[in-house]
Formats: structure tokens, C-alpha cells, sequence
């Protein structure tokens, strides 16, 4: 019998594959609480029940719901006695859970590293030089202050295109304007000013990043997932190739299809960096390939899993158990895993890999293991019985054909 009750904080995709990661591990239905009803979680059989809060996104929302859902659960007699692991999906509610550790911990247990941490890590300015200090590449990095003469940042710009993003992505979104996009290409200095001042006249007040653009399109982009457990030592690193990301301007970095590799000194470097620093918890790296010096530059590290982070779950290495392992088992490895298990994971449908994954170098290693029967597709988990779901995914599914076709991110790389 468990003894734990798993809370996911989020409805949307990645709340979905930690559920899965649940249900396949232990038989366990999570619970989940979120702002807004989304198709990946309504309709699941999975899941044993969801509670919608409005503005739970609200700092001053945010803990007395988590405080008073937790109340209520431990009162169901097939909870009591069971331990509460909080699991946050979104860099948002993670900080959340990250700034209120103190009164959240009287009920919940939960992997996150410290206030000080995260703001290292997620503030680019503080990140960048940190990794540099440990010895991670990463792209030619220029830091500019909103408010702050923007013609000394398009001085110091050496080469078009650059990418522009918001150093502190949270505060970003709380100032919403028309055009916002997660992340910037801009290909002279006319259009940074121009995104630079769009951005001051939300309200945004904090550093812009802009790096440049390393070339090529997405097979060029890496990923790694990495848990490290309460004592900061990892217990397992992998290191995957993307093969495919959203194309719309709101949704670039989140990937839709990835190719497990192994590259042993990447990911090395990756756990040592993260265990000097002390960090704690599932950690979701992202980093590109640069063809022009040979080297994986470190583009910058998620203090969560991502959503695309389930590989590792495929590969055998699920974080859900990581989780209980750790704080409900009381049970840590000494060893780290360097995960070098093949599969293919996709969240879009097949014949959407094989028309858009056009690079020579992988589409062979595509076709391997979809012939090899490699390929796994989390929203399609066989636990899940949910008729209405699977009409759901039918119709996601058929739109990917038009949006991929509409796409503009990825052409002229």
C-alpha cells in the first residue's frame, strides 16, 4: 500500500506526464490543482481528482489554497497518515513553492534548492556568469537594463541575428502587451530597439538577454534532465537530441520530439556543475550545438523538469520515483546513472517527424526506431482509459498539420 499522495500544481502537458509517471510507477491517482481546464488533464482516468482555484497563479492565492487543499485531503480517511508530495509544473508555480517552502512544508513534501539558488539560476544575468565560473560554454551574452540608452547594448552587438529574452521571465509575463513572444530573433539593431522599447512600455523593469544566434535549426538544440537528490548528489543524467520544437512565436523552447544520445563528457560536466552549487531537485538543461567551434553551449537550466522531460521516464528512469525514493522511502543512490537507454519521444504525430525532421544526420536514426519500435508517446499512456481523451488527441493531432505549415520560426536558419 502507498503512503503518499502525490499533488501536481498545473493541468497543462507536463502536469500530464507526471501523472503518467505516477500511475505507471505505483497505481497511484495524483491529485491536481491548477488555474485553468485544459484538455491534457480533464479528461484523464488517471488522475484522481482536479481542483481549479481561481488566480492561483497570485502569490497571496497561491499558499492558502495549497495550504487549505492540503487540509482537506488529509481529513479523506484514505488519505490520512499519507504523505503530501507537491509537484509544481511551471517555473511560476515552482517559485512559488520555492518562496514559501516554510508554510507549505507543514504539509507537503517536496525537491527544490533554495531562494538563492533559483534566482542564480533563473535570473540570466546572475546564471551566466556562474556557469562560465564552472566552466560551461555558453553563447556570446550581452545584458541590458530596461530604461537603460539601448544604443550602448546595439553598439556592443557584434553579429546579426541575435536572440533577445527576458532575464527574468516570471516578471516578463506579468506585464503582458500585444506581440509578446517567449523568446526574440532579431536580425539588426533597428528591430532590437524596437522590441527593447515594446518591452519598457509594458512595465517590464529588469535585464534583457541577448546572445547570439547560434545556427542551425532545431537538431541542433540538446537537452539533458538530471535528479539530484536532498543531499545534492545526482542520481542520474542523460542527454538528448531535439528533434522538433513548437514553431509558434508564444510556445518556442518547448519540444515536441526528442532523440536519446550519449555524450559522457557533456553530461559530466553538467552533474558536476550542478552538485558544486549544491543544487537539489530535477533539473531540465537546455543547449545548443555550435558548428562553428565544435562546442554544446549552455542556453540555460530549468528548476523543474520540463515538459518534454518524460524521456527519462521512457529511458527507465522515472522521476516520479526519484521523488518517492527520496522523500518518502527515505532511499538515495550513491551512484550516479548515466543514462544511455534508446527512445524516441514525440508528442506530435509520426507523419509530422518525418516531414519536418529534414537534417541527413538524424532522419535515418528516425526512421530506425520507428521501425524498431522505439518511439514513445506519453499522451497516449495504455493506463489511461478516457474515450473523451482520445477523441481530445484525435483533433490535437490533426492540427498539427496546419501549424507546423504556418510555422515561421524555422525558416531562413
Amino acid at each position: 500500500m502507498n503512503n503518499f499522495v502525490p499533488v501536481i500544481v498545473g493541468t497543462d502537458l507536463n502536469a500530464y506526464h507526471m501523472a503518467a509517471s505516477f500511475h505507471e510507477a505505483y497505481g497511484i491517482k495524483p491529485r491536481v490543482i491548477g488555474k485553468v481546464q485544459l484538455g491534457f488533464t480533464n479528461y484523464s482516468t488517471i488522475i484522481g481528482e482536479i481542483s481549479y482555484v481561481e488566480n492561483l497563479d497570485d502569490a497571496e492565492v497561491f499558499v492558502p489554497a495549497l495550504r487549505d487543499y492540503a487540509a482537506r485531503l488529509i481529513t479523506d480517511p484514505e488519505i490520512a497518515g499519507k504523505r503530501l508530495l507537491l509537484v509544481g509544473t511551471s517555473d511560476h508555480y515552482v517559485r512559488l513553492i520555492i518562496e514559501n517552502a516554510g508554510p507549505l512544508s507543514e504539509y507537503y513534501r517536496f525537491n527544490y534548492p533554495s531562494e538563492e539558488l533559483l534566482n542564480a539560476l533563473h535570473v540570466k544575468d546572475a546564471f551566466y556568469p556562474l556557469a562560465q565560473q564552472h566552466g560551461l560554454e555558453i553563447p556570446e551574452t550581452h545584458i541590458h537594463e530596461v530604461g537603460q540608452p539601448v544604443e550602448e547594448l546595439t553598439g556592443a552587438i557584434s553579429r546579426y541575428p541575435v536572440i533577445l529574452k527576458p532575464g527574468n521571465s516570471v516578471e516578463y509575463y506579468r506585464n503582458k502587451f500585444e506581440g509578446q513572444e517567449k523568446v526574440y530573433r532579431l536580425n539588426s539593431a533597428e528591430e532590437v530597439s524596437g522590441v527593447v522599447a515594446r518591452i519598457a512600455d509594458s512595465g517590464y523593469r529588469g535585464s534583457l538577454i541577448i546572445q547570439d544566434f547560434i545556427p542551425g535549426d532545431d537538431t541542433f538544440i540538446w537537452d539533458s534532465v538530471l535528479y539530484l537528490n536532498t543531499e545534492a548528489k545526482a542520481e542520474f543524467v542523460n542527454f538528448g537530441q531535439v528533434l522538433l520544437q513548437e514553431h509558434e512565436a508564444s510556445a518556442i523552447g518547448n519540444y515536441t520530439a526528442i532523440l536519446s544520445r550519449f555524450n559522457r563528457e557533456v553530461m559530466t560536466q553538467l552533474k558536476e556543475f550542478l552538485e558544486a552549487i549544491g543544487y537539489t531537485g530535477i533539473a531540465n538543461v537546455d543547449l545548443k550545438y555550435d558548428a562553428r567551434d565544435d562546442a554544446f553551449k549552455v542556453l540555460e537550466v530549468n528548476v523543474r523538469q520540463g515538459r518534454s522531460s518524460w524521456y527519462a521516464t521512457a529511458q527507465g528512469h522515472n522521476l516520479a520515483g526519484y521523488l518517492v525514493e527520496d522523500l518518502v522511502h527515505d532511499n538515495r543512490s550513491a551512484e550516479c546513472a548515466f543514462v544511455d537507454k534508446e527512445v524516441l519521444f514525440t508528442v506530435v504525430p509520426q507523419y509530422i517527424l518525418k516531414q519536418y525532421v529534414t537534417a541527413d544526420s538524424v532522419r535515418e536514426d528516425v526512421a530506425r526506431m520507428i521501425r524498431e519500435k522505439k518511439v514513445r508517446n506519453p499522451l497516449y499512456y495504455r493506463g489511461d482509459k478516457s474515450l473523451l481523451r482520445r477523441a481530445w488527441l484525435a483533433v490535437r493531432a490533426a492540427r498539427y498539420r496546419k501549424k507546423y505549415a504556418n510555422a515561421t520560426w524555422s525558416k531562413d536558419l
